[in-house]
């Protein structure tokens, strides 16, 4: 027993936690690697070697660490035990907070099931650029507030070495959005649809966006005050994960929204199709994240949402997620109005709309 006493002391070290994670990591890169080389050695002449940005190995890699993320959920919320207690109380605290636990489950369920689906369409020799922007903003968004969150939070002066672990989503999506926007687009042609609607639920949404920034920075008004105390107690919670969530929001989501409704109004913004979906993948992990903590038991309860709003609370978080997903539809269905004009549309003899 005198041998063994020190192992579970050497196990919960959160330098030994971090290096693990890195191993494992390195690990399953080396596997992918070696099996991808011997096959391309086995079966494939230099000519039909796939290009770098057709490779799962990323997807692959993201797909265990969303398995992983979905275990520490469960766990977390007393459906499983014994898994990766140890893990969670030594290396990364901050992940048993409510939106620590929301953010895994959105990374073991949606992010898990897109790089399943990835993985299928790069098998099948298919394009997987919608679902992979998508995906890219949804990754980003939850690592940004994330981190940031955890930097200036309350968890600020428990991050260990085990923290570093969450550097390869920083610069992973980087390497794989810039491949994304490589790819080629797809070109289907619809009729386009009534955007008046649309517009008018994007204006709603930046006010929104510019009313809760005002609140988490303390606006004196009487409706800031109420809303932070009535309506929206979470954004109190010091955590900063709220409060980060919602200055992203009015610095960084409320400008592009007006982009946006620019887009919509006028024909030819090409770059609307392609940062619509990774719009629509942001706000989407966002507002599960948000919407969960609010509500969930490990939130402390005077910063849980009043069981007398639920229902107002839900209805206006639940459009604000709809309206990006909306725009994202709409251009995915009918992005000839998104095509810059060609010089073949000024001459008379050519038929246009």
């Amino acid at each position: 027993a005198q041998v063994l006493e020190p192992i579970p002391l050497f196990c919960s070290s959160p330098l030994v936690l971090m290096l693990t994670g890195v191993l494992v990591l390195a690990g399953l890169f080396s596997i992918i690697f070696f099996v991808r080389s011997g096959d391309l050695g086995c079966g494939e002449s230099r000519g039909t070697r796939s290009e770098p940005a057709r490779s799962p190995a990323v997807f692959v890699v993201f797909s265990f660490t969303s398995v992983v993320d979905l275990i520490i959920s469960l766990e977390e919320d007393g459906y499983i035990s014994g898994f990766v207690e140890v893990y969670v109380r030594e290396g990364e605290p901050h992940l048993r907070t409510a939106h620590g636990i929301l953010i895994c489950y959105w990374d073991g369920i949606i992010h898990y099931g897109l790089y399943l689906a990835m993985i299928v369409a790069i098998g099948q020799r298919k394009s997987y650029r919608n679902l992979g922007l998508f995906w890219l903003g949804s990754l980003m968004m939850s690592i940004v507030v994330f981190l940031l969150g955890n930097l200036i939070g309350k968890y600020s002066s428990d991050l260990s070495p085990a923290f570093l672990l969450n550097l390869p989503y920083v610069l992973i999506p980087i390497w794989a959005g810039l491949r994304l926007f490589q790819q080629p687009k797809g070109k289907y042609l619809y009729q386009r649809p009534q955007d008046a609607g649309l517009v008018l639920l994007l204006l709603l949404t930046a006010a929104f966006t510019f009313f809760r920034g005002m609140v988490v920075l303390d606006c004196p008004a009487d409706s800031c005050f109420e809303y932070i105390y009535q309506h929206e107690p979470y954004l109190r919670d010091p955590v900063a994960y709220p409060k980060v969530q919602m200055l992203i929001y009015m610095f960084y989501v409320l400008p592009f929204l007006c982009l946006c409704i620019y887009g919509l109004v006028l024909p030819g913004c090409s770059w609307l199709p392609d940062w619509s979906l990774v719009f629509a993948g942001a706000i989407a992990q966002a507002q599960f994240a948000h919407l969960g903590s609010s509500l969930h038991p490990r939130t402390p309860f005077p910063y849980q949402t009043p069981e007398d709003v639920w229902w107002s609370f839900l209805l206006t978080n639940v459009l604000y997620a709809l309206g990006p997903q909306l725009l994202a539809y709409r251009c995915l269905r009918s992005p000839a109005f998104f095509l810059p004009a060609t010089p073949a549309s000024l001459h008379g003899g050519k038929k246009h709309q």
